[in-house]
């Protein structure tokens, strides 16, 4: 009768290294493709006006981008650390749900503020009827997807590793005894 392996262990770094470039490749391709394409219809844009306004594509990305990762990066944590595929464990008293509703919520208002302010200052410091250079704003739509990707890999877990603990082996718990 075969005895089943345990399963393989990673480190958390590595983890999260392989999960930011899944995050990051598709949002900066995906978001350039919509920006550009936006952009295009219209042959220029602007920061607030006109149906297809940066704006209007950037703030929705800004606000939904890190709290979609957010979850979906400390659930992915979660589960791992519960198969024991990743060093470390979790703390067992932690409110999941509220902890990542609460980190979701926080990332989300203030991403969406600081973009939600960037683009009030630049409107600000250029003339009312200047008129941006689509594919420049559609690769700069895409810079931020990316930029976002990988803060918002990083930074929950920041916060989660709070509630982290090394496990002990077997072989650590003996070498105390003795």
């Amino acid at each position: 009768m075969k005895s089943e392996a345990p399963p393989r262990t990673t480190t958390l770094k590595r983890f999260l290294r392989k999960r930011a470039i899944y995050y990051i490749l598709p949002n900066v391709c995906f978001n350039f493709i919509i920006a550009y394409a936006s952009f295009q219809e219209l042959g220029y844009t602007h920061f607030f006006a006109g149906p297809q306004s940066l704006a209007r594509l950037t703030l929705p990305m800004a606000v939904f981008l890190p709290v979609i990762l957010t979850m979906d990066i400390i659930n992915r944590v979660i589960v791992a650390s519960k198969q024991e595929l990743i060093e470390v464990v979790i703390d067992h008293n932690l409110n999941k749900n509220r902890f990542i509703t609460k980190l979701c919520l926080l990332h989300g208002i203030i991403t969406g503020l600081l973009v939600l302010a960037v683009l009030l200052l630049a409107q600000q410091s250029l003339t009312v009827n200047h008129k941006l250079d689509p594919t420049l704003m559609a690769l700069l739509d895409a810079v931020l997807a990316g930029v976002l990707s990988i803060l918002f890999t990083y930074l929950p877990i920041y916060r989660l590793k709070k509630h982290f603990y090394k496990p002990i082996s077997r072989v650590q718990i003996e070498a105390d005894i003795h």
